[in-house]
Order: C-alpha cells, then structure tokens, then sequence
C-alpha cells in the first residue's frame, strides 16, 4: 500500500512539473528581463510553505550571481520594510494569491515604484491583478488525497524559481571562476577553485633523473621522494620521460640484466602532463581517463615545475 501511494506521489507532482513548460511565455521573459534590469537585490517573499520555497529560490539566485534575499512578510510590515529599496525587485509566492501578510506588502513596494513578480495558483486572485509579472504555478490537484497538503503546487513554484534562477545565470554569462567565487566551500569549491599548483610538489620535492642514470640510483630516487615515480630528464634539462615503480616492476618480470640499464631505456616517452594554472579536478580527469596515478606539472615552455599524486587528489577531497 504505501509503495503505491509513494509512486502516485511521484507520478502526481511530476505532472505538475511538466505542466509548466507550457507556461514558459512572453509573462517568463518579462519576469527574467526584470531581474537582469534590477540594479538592486530580488527579494523574495513568502508565508509558511511557500515562505520556506521562497528561501530556496532567494538562495539559488545568490549562489548564481544574482544578489537576493528572502524577507518575512510578516516580519514585513513589523519594520523589515526598511531592508526594501527602490532599485529592487520583489518576487511574492503564494498559492491562493489571497495571503493576508504578502497582500499588506503591496501597497508598500508600489509606494516605492518596487516591481512586483507574482508565481501563483491563483490568477484571478488579488496578488496576481496587483503584480506586474505573473507566473501561473498552479496544479490539478495535490499530491495529498484530499488535494489540502500542499506538495505538488509547492513543487511547481520551486521549479518555476530554479528556471528563472537559470534563465538570468545564463543570459548574464557568469563564468566557471564566477561561480566558483560564490561556493568556496565544499565539494564545488573545492572543484572549481582548487588549481594543481595549490598542491603539487615542488622543488626538492619533484622526482628527478637523467636519462643516464643508472636503473638502481633511479629506482633510489623513486623510492627516496615516494610518489611512485620520476621525471626523466635529457642532457638538456627537458623533459624526455617517466618512469613508475610500476614500470620497474613489469620490467623486473621479463628481464633480469635490468640493472645494467638507465633511465633513458625504459622510460615512457612524451608522458602525460598537465599545466599550471589548471584545475585539480581536470588533473582527477586524466588520471582516470588515461589510468594513471602521477601528473608532471609543466610551465609554459614544457619544463617540469612539479608533480602531483592521485593520492594527493583524494587528501583535498576531490574524488
């Protein structure tokens, strides 16, 4: 029994979801043109339910560059009216178009000449002849069987909130590093802010042999800075190759002269590098896409700067 209600659930507010894409109008490109026009915050207001939907979109339109903050309407007209400037935008969230607190709010953003954007069931409602955008967010029925608890209606207004969110992050071009200035922390900052330089092994610390020297001094070197590998290096100074323990190990299974040789024998040639300046979370992509576990970080000019590990990778938290 209740898998079947779970499913009707489901079934009923995804209706309600795909309903709306008919509603994407002339009335949602005004809306999204009013919020790239607002020189000021959106603020974004709603009670109970719809107050808690309001703080969802108030908060997908910060963290997508666009300044934004939900205000109580009860809160409202008790002296937060006083956070509510003429350069704003309003967006007021109600079912019925009919809530007591946000309809006392009106006369107060008109006042100030503040635009008021409405998503609504309601379109005959007072809310929606006294806004000068309105969003149809109604639905058939609710999720609950006695069409009271409000689910799929609050759905509907959520995803209405993250089109428009969408709608103005795309038509004002922000940027990967943009977005990355917004989420510092966390997973998402830590994949778009965190560059391998921030932790890469440098100087001393980088693994380092000539193409002759000797296989017993160049698994020395691999086993003395412990990362699992070398960078090769020509007469030169550049770049010629690399060697992992795992190449030796290989190596230890066909041949058994293999002290006699040097580095420049059994290296691999033209190794997988990655640039400075690049993002850690590109270096965690070659690694997996080539089935490697070191990356040579090189400068402009093709010249080893440092190396990074994939365990280096999974001490930031990256994997």
């Amino acid at each position: 029994m209740s898998i079947e209600i779970g499913k009707a659930v489901i079934r009923a507010e995804a209706d309600a979801v795909i309903q709306l894409e008919q509603r994407i109008d002339e009335r949602f490109q005004h809306a999204v043109d009013l919020l790239l026009e607002c020189r000021g915050r959106v603020i974004v207001t709603g009670m109970g339910k719809s107050g808690i939907i309001a703080k969802k979109i108030a908060s997908t339109l910060a963290s997508t560059g666009t300044a934004a903050f939900f205000l109580h309407p009860a809160e409202g007209v008790h002296g937060d009216m006083g956070a509510v400037l003429k350069e704003d935008v309003v967006m007021c969230i109600s079912k019925s178009g009919k809530t007591e607190e946000i309809l006392r709010l009106l006369p107060l953003f008109k006042r100030r000449a503040v635009p008021v954007i409405a998503l609504t069931g309601n379109l005959e409602s007072d809310l929606a002849d006294r806004s000068d955008v309105v969003l149809d967010v109604s639905v058939s029925e609710e999720a609950c069987p006695y069409d009271i608890v409000p689910t799929s209606s609050t759905t509907a207004t959520l995803v209405m909130g993250d089109a428009i969110a969408l709608a103005v992050f795309q038509a004002r071009g922000v940027s990967v590093e943009d977005f990355a200035e917004y989420h510092p922390g966390g997973d998402i900052g830590k994949r778009l802010l965190l560059q391998v330089d921030d932790i890469m092994h440098t100087g001393e610390e980088i693994p380092t042999v000539n193409q002759n020297t000797s296989l017993p001094n160049t698994k020395l070197e691999i086993t003395t800075k412990r990362l699992g590998a070398t960078c090769v290096m020509n007469d030169e100074g550049r770049l010629a190759g690399i060697i992992t323990d795992g190449d030796l190990r290989r190596l230890i299974e066909k041949r058994h002269d293999i002290w006699e040789l040097k580095a420049g024998d059994v290296m691999t040639r033209n190794p997988k590098t990655i640039g400075k300046g690049v993002l850690a979370a590109k270096a965690l992509l070659l690694m997996e896409e080539y089935s490697i576990t070191q990356l040579i970080v090189v400068n402009t000019e093709g010249l080893p700067e440092g190396i990074i590990h994939l365990h280096d990778l999974l001490k930031a938290g990256l994997a």
